[in-house]
């Protein structure tokens, strides 16, 4: 598992219906460029999912870093303009139940969707791609000349968060190969099409995804230095110090996956854990320390904690522990998932877009078996 995930270093461009998106969108609906020049249109009211702060000028209206990130608009008409800032991002467009259109590292600036038809549609654009080596902007959704803005779709009832690493995050997810390069994992990177976005789908939930590729509870991927989770987590940059503003985000279930960073490398003589049992018990106390600690913010909430068998299952072991800890303190609104015969036919090994369904399938059946998880 990669530490971080890398930049491409390829030239901007404009990618409809590359190999990351599910499938291509009809020649009519093709996304184009606008002139620099073109008059803005109305902005649209809109749902945003994950967290985001308020940036400056038209076309970094919202500043992003953490994954998942989605922002919803509704119009009456034929187009929909789409601003978007500094960053590189990869971006999937939909309207309506159209096919998504992707918008791979695009120039800063404002690009057309036409619809279908000049009816009432709802419009979506999701960041699928991981963003660690920098916050990304967006500008907006704009109804041009002949399209009105309608109000913002509304917040869904069902709320889903999800913490974790490259597992959630979908790192190199729709990749056929295991072998990548440091591009191809980017490109081949899609949250929307992850344990994420399948999960929320199959419950019409919306969704925060608070995860970061090759950072663990309390040691990350080989040992190296950066932010754990659990110290990003206040963030709403990885900057360490623009604090998250949750008001108002209250999930019913939070899906938790960590420790494949903290176990899947052998220690080094410098870290600070002189033993596999000393490494245990920190990761063990953290963990439980972290669920509590989003307990108090969230008393409501079902928490899933999920693992793999990887690591010869040192993961899947730990993972229950915590979970013993947590019941010996009182804790009983949570299950913990052990997840086995995934392929791990994504690149470097990460579990590719159907072990992302086998996963979501477990994590759904543990929240279907607990009565009263939505409130009814």
């Amino acid at each position: 598992m990669h530490p971080s995930l890398f930049r491409a270093g390829l030239p901007l461009m404009l990618a409809l219906g590359t190999a990351a998106a599910p499938a291509q969108a009809p020649a009519d609906m093709a996304l184009r460029p606008l002139p620099a020049d073109t008059a803005p249109g109305r902005a649209l009211p809109l749902t945003i999912g994950g967290r985001v702060v308020a940036g400056d000028g038209d076309l970094s209206r919202y500043r992003r870093q953490w994954p998942g990130t989605y922002f919803e608009g509704s119009f009456q008409g034929r187009a929909v303009d789409v601003a978007v800032g500094p960053g590189e991002v990869s971006l999937r467009i939909r309207i309506d139940d159209a096919a998504p259109v992707a918008l791979v590292r695009p120039a800063p600036g404002r690009y057309r969707l036409n619809a279908a038809n000049p009816g009432r549609h709802r419009v979506r654009v999701d960041v699928v791609s991981e963003s660690q080596a920098g916050a990304t902007a967006f500008g907006g959704l704009y109804a041009p000349a002949g399209s009105t803005p309608l109000g913002a779709p509304a917040v869904r009832p069902r709320a889903i968060e999800f913490i974790g690493d490259s597992h959630t995050v979908g790192y190199g997810n729709t990749s056929v190969s295991r072998d990548c390069t440091e591009g191809q994992v980017w490109e081949m990177t899609d949250t929307s099409q992850g344990i994420a976005g399948q999960l929320s789908r199959r419950y019409g939930a919306a969704y925060r995804v608070n995860a970061i590729s090759g950072r663990g509870i309390v040691r990350n991927y080989g040992g190296f230095a950066a932010p754990t989770v659990p110290d990003a987590y206040p963030y709403a940059l990885f900057d360490g110090k623009t604090l998250a503003n949750d008001a108002g985000w209250q999930p019913q279930v939070i899906v938790m996956a960590l420790g494949t960073n903290d176990f899947s490398t052998p220690l080094k003589p410098e870290e600070r854990w002189k033993s596999r049992d000393a490494l245990h018990a920190d990761y063990e106390a953290r963990y439980v320390r972290f669920v509590q600690d989003l307990r108090r913010r969230n008393p409501r909430a079902f928490f899933v904690l999920w693992a793999t068998d990887l690591a010869d299952g040192e993961i899947a072991r730990e993972v229950a522990k915590v979970g013993d800890k947590l019941r010996a303190k009182g804790e009983t609104r949570f299950a913990v998932v052990p997840v086995t015969g995934l392929s791990f036919g994504g690149c470097h090994f990460h579990p590719n877009v159907a072990d992302d369904g086998k996963i979501a399938d477990e994590i759904g059946k543990a929240i279907d078996r607990r009565k009263g998880v939505w409130g009814r």
